[in-house]
């Protein structure tokens, strides 16, 4: 059974930049292919880095969030300011969040793997909660001595 907590949190804003996904939902090797490359082109070509140049904390939020019947996926920060790279504001509401904690090697890895605990275990052993949408985050917190550590957030309601 997934450890989880149930947190209340604060509305909060998210700058990302993202990218639709194409494969279907059901269709995680396409998912994590897509998500893979996009995370290779922002890297590369620089926006990751100019996004976390203009975060009000250390946070990396990775986003997932539907949108007009779109999966979209981004790469987001807390801030103030607006970059023309960005292609979403993304308000997370107040309320109740499941979270999951945990570590990997590397960002994307501790995405795929809270996001895959959070739910695959978490969301289905705690049935007195349920996700109904809105977008949900891993967020990468620190990193020591090449572990990277975060949290998975996803807004819930009491059954």
């Amino acid at each position: 059974m997934a450890n989880y907590t149930l947190e209340e949190k604060d509305s909060f804003i998210v700058l990302g930049i993202g990218v639709e996904l194409k494969s279907d939902y059901t269709d995680y090797t396409g998912i994590n292919k897509e998500k893979a490359l996009f995370w290779q082109e922002i890297n590369e070509d620089g926006r990751l880095d100019k996004l976390k140049s203009i975060a009000t904390n250390d946070y990396l939020f990775i986003v997932n969030e539907a949108v007009n019947n779109k999966m979209m996926h981004y790469a987001g920060v807390m801030t103030e300011e607006n970059l023309s790279e960005a292609s979403r504001v993304i308000q997370f509401p107040k309320g109740e969040y499941l979270v999951v904690k945990g570590e990997a090697n590397t960002d994307e890895e501790l995405s795929n793997t809270l996001t895959g605990i959070a739910f695959g275990e978490a969301l289905p052993a705690a049935s007195h909660v349920a996700y109904v949408g809105g977008p949900n985050t891993a967020v990468v917190m620190s990193e020591e001595s090449g572990i990277v550590y975060g949290e998975m957030w996803i807004p819930v309601v009491r059954n």
